[in-house]
């Protein structure tokens, strides 16, 4: 069942909610959303939701799913969707600390608030992080690209674009990959994109500081999610462990690689 919420600064957020217990909540990606990110079917939630004496929350960013839009691209940078994370914690566990989850822009999401906010925080798990550092600028220079092609022709310019991009070896035999439904708003799309390109992780010796117990879990030969960026991660945090998949089997395990993380 959808909930919702409207934050103090503004923002309505969609969220799902199972279980009691302390809180672990996840942030999904970029363009996607709740219903697009299990259309994909690379891996679920289910033994993650089965979980004895866990609340497990998950939820639409703002311009994704069922979520409110904002309305420029400055809305939409990484400190802003920690900004949502970080009230909706407050909302949901009253700042007690919890297992923060996210992948993609949700494990920058996730690690922006972490970074800010360390005490809120008493495990992460980081999936398919995303092109930071060193690897940022081109993939920056190809978001700014997306966005310009999506204010001269919209949404069927914006797939055009994309058409025939490579699919990663990992997820060759992905059915549900690429996505077949966009969870960004088509009119939010260009912003999205733009606040994607002003945002980059988190410095090095910021994360370094964090002391969580931190799962990193990504797939190779995806040059939006290059591996270098988990490995990197991984050396950075004390307390990481990280695991890369090479095909979509291995990756359906992620749900129960997450659970045994929890119960840890």
């Amino acid at each position: 069942m959808t909930l919702r919420l409207t934050l103090p600064n503004g923002t309505d957020l969609a969220y799902e909610s199972t279980g009691e217990g302390p809180l672990a909540v996840y942030a999904h990606g970029l363009l996607l959303s709740r219903q697009a990110e299990a259309d994909l079917g690379l891996y679920r939630w289910t033994a993650v939701e089965a979980l004895p004496g866990r609340r497990f929350v998950r939820y639409d960013a703002r311009g994704h799913g069922e979520s409110g839009d904002r309305p420029h691209a400055g809305d939409y940078t990484y400190p802003r969707f920690a900004d949502d994370l970080l009230a909706l914690m407050d909302h949901l566990d009253g700042g007690r600390p919890v297992a923060g989850m996210g992948g993609s822009l949700g494990c920058a999401t996730v690690l922006t608030a972490a970074v800010r906010a360390p005490e809120r925080f008493d495990r992460l798990v980081l999936v398919i992080p995303p092109t930071a550092w060193e690897t940022r600028p081109a993939q920056a220079e190809l978001y700014r690209t997306l966005a310009d092609v999506t204010d001269k022709e919209g949404v069927e310019g914006f797939g055009a674009a994309l058409a025939g991009a490579p699919v990663p070896e990992s997820l060759a035999d992905a059915p549900g990959y690429p996505p077949r439904s966009l969870g960004a708003h088509p009119e939010t799309l260009s912003a999205l994109l733009r606040g994607a390109a002003a945002s980059d992780l988190p410095a090095r010796e910021e994360i370094a500081r964090l002391a969580q117990p931190t799962l990193v879990l990504t797939w190779s030969g995806d040059p939006g999610h290059p591996v270098s960026t988990a490995e990197q991660l991984a050396e950075l945090l004390p307390g990481a462990r990280l695991h890369v998949s090479h095909d979509t089997t291995d990756i359906a395990t992620w749900d129960e690689r997450i659970a045994e993380f929890l119960r840890g």
